[in-house]
């Protein structure tokens, strides 16, 4: 359910585009990521720091793309935020005595350290490409067409990294029962999981 109301937002900046234009799309998506965030709050339920890092980048962005009538900036915003989550994950591997995606998914998989190792970087890889394959389509192809990948392209992205997580996880004996037993020393950081082990932190943008 969290993913479907996450996935609002991007629905809705879509719609006013095929509709309107992409300066109407994006006052749209700026609405509708602070809905979501007040929505929350309302709720009481608590935002990530990826929501956040989504939301202010949206707001930025959006803001520069409205003043300066110029839609770059918005084209723009897909990448900065999933290489912001790279360098996250890049920077979780020297910081602390685990990595970010550990954190998120070790009390629901117990997998050795290489391998936390492995799917960290794995994924970090994952948002540096969903950023560089988002400028490629956006300033290759028509605004239409990258309008139409962003709707798409988060999604189906994250669909193909979960099932190489997946399967790479198989391949090493790693999706039996005693390794999706929830980790008694691994940390629990609340909801920002929605506790299905094959889903990753954050969709790629």
């Amino acid at each position: 359910m969290n993913q479907l109301f996450d996935f609002l937002p991007i629905a809705l900046f879509v719609a006013v585009f095929f509709l309107s234009d992409i300066f109407y799309a994006t006052a749209a998506l700026m609405v509708g990521v602070t809905a979501q965030v007040v929505i929350y709050k309302l709720l009481g339920k608590k935002i990530s720091k990826e929501l956040m890092i989504t939301f202010w980048a949206s707001i930025l962005f959006g803001s520069l793309t409205l003043i300066f009538r110029n839609e770059t900036f918005i084209q723009w915003k897909p990448t900065i935020v999933n290489w912001l989550f790279c360098l996250s994950l890049i920077g979780s591997h020297f910081v602390g005595q685990q990595n970010l995606l550990q954190r998120l998914l070790g009390h629901q998989l117990s997998l050795t350290e290489e391998i936390w190792v492995k799917l960290n970087f794995g994924w970090a890889f994952g948002f540096f490409f969903a950023g560089a394959l988002n400028l490629w389509v956006a300033f290759n192809f028509s605004m239409e067409v990258w309008v139409s990948y962003k709707l798409i392209g988060g999604f189906g992205l994250t669909l193909l990294y979960i099932v190489i997580t997946l399967a790479y996880l198989a391949s090493k004996g790693f999706m039996n029962d005693e390794a999706m037993a929830p980790s008694a020393t691994a940390p629990d950081i609340g909801p920002a999981t929605s506790g299905n082990p094959a889903e990753k932190p954050v969709e790629p943008n």
